[in-house]
């Protein structure tokens, strides 16, 4: 195993970032990096996986072998995401960011969530998670809706349940959202009359600097 130390003499921690959303360079990319950039500058090493990019993977797959006692605590499934999940079991921290896609996140994060949390699912009442190194979590989320509207259309639900699960299952867990996002550079390319590409870039000129500033500072406690 090799241990990185830093320049003071101290063992640097090891950051997971993932990214589950497909856009290299967007906005969810972007607020993930800035986080672990805030991370590495308080001394962190930082490893970044885009999920898109892994070799084929799938969700879980219900083999249960997570439950036998060989392998008790320890997804089986050796496909792309079977390194992560290592990477993850020995990390000091995660940060993983998605886009929303039609109510949810992507079905990328929902492969690496479903297998993350289920090994450590005992279903034993006395101890229903068998997960003894915790870790601190990141969960980032952006959309195109705006995030007054997460209240009435279940995302604000969706989120808590994420949260609750993750600090279960994971450790303890900080959420960040960016809503009301800029989709593409040149609307007038598509036929979405929902949206005013002038004030959607007008949004994304006077508030994203802030979203990265504070996803930087996010990185920098965690």
């Amino acid at each position: 195993m090799t241990i990185s130390i830093s320049k003071k003499g101290n063992i640097m921690k090891k950051i997971i970032a993932i990214n589950a959303g497909p856009r290299a360079g967007w906005n969810t990319d972007q607020l993930i990096k800035a986080t672990a950039k805030g991370a590495q500058k308080a001394g962190c090493e930082i490893e970044y996986i885009d999920l898109f990019k892994i070799e084929k993977y799938t969700g879980c797959i219900s083999c249960f072998g997570c439950k036998q006692k060989i392998s008790f605590g320890k997804c089986v499934c050796h496909d792309g995401l079977y390194s992560v999940l290592e990477k993850i079991r020995s990390a000091d921290g995660l940060i993983i960011g998605s886009p929303n896609y039609l109510g949810n996140l992507t079905a990328s994060f929902r492969a690496l969530y479903e297998r993350l949390v289920f090994q450590s699912l005992t279903y034993n009442k006395e101890n229903p998670c068998c997960n003894n190194h915790k870790i601190p979590v990141v969960l980032i989320m952006t959309s195109n809706c705006d995030e007054e509207m997460y209240d009435s259309i279940g995302y604000t639900a969706l989120l808590k349940q994420y949260k609750g699960t993750l600090e279960t299952f994971v450790g303890p867990t900080q959420i960040l959202c960016c809503g009301n996002t800029l989709q593409v550079n040149d609307y007038s390319k598509y036929d979405w009359t929902m949206f005013n590409p002038d004030v959607k870039k007008k949004h994304h000129d006077n508030t994203f600097k802030d979203y990265l500033d504070k996803a930087y500072e996010i990185g920098k406690n965690l």
